[in-house]
């Protein structure tokens, strides 16, 4: 069980990964030393799965962003692990779910610029056999992080 000092230590960690512990300490009413038992506690029980850098996406030429929705006729988990492993190699694919409903995936992709899904899109059809692929652009970005509610933690 954690408890409401963890989470908001979980929250202050999640949106300032390079505070000092001295700071964060400071913020959750800790000394600096039980503060960094109970990261580290936290990292152990599998809470804190790493610390990321952000990169800015404009600056590092991968501005763009394609969502691909994919249909298979195929739904062996040999094929998932194909699936897998064919997604996990292509680097402008930044995320993929496995979904319910009229699709069976959808893949988030950053790209320099939208002509560039054509490379990625033949890399994956390259590997794999797809029964439909629909791709739609992202205009704008209203929401973006990897931060999580915190409040449901037990």
């Amino acid at each position: 069980m954690i408890d409401e000092r963890d989470r908001k230590i979980l929250e202050l960690l999640q949106r300032h990964p390079d505070h000092q512990i001295a700071l964060i300490a400071e913020r959750v009413n800790l000394s600096v030393s039980a503060c960094s038992r109970r990261i580290q506690k936290l990292e152990e029980r599998g809470y804190i799965m790493g610390r990321f850098v952000v990169l800015d996406r404009d600056r590092v030429g991968v501005p763009t962003t394609v969502f691909a929705l994919v249909k298979t006729a195929h739904h062996s988990d040999e094929w998932i692990e194909q699936f897998r492993r064919a997604v996990s190699d292509i680097p402008e694919i930044v995320e993929a779910h496995r979904l319910t409903g009229h699709y069976d995936y959808i893949l988030k992709i950053v790209l320099p610029r939208v002509e560039h899904y054509d490379v990625v899109y033949r890399r994956l059809v390259k590997r794999l056999e797809l029964f439909d692929v629909s791709a739609s652009i992202s205009m704008e970005t209203l929401k973006d992080g990897l931060a999580v509610p915190v409040e449901y933690a037990s």
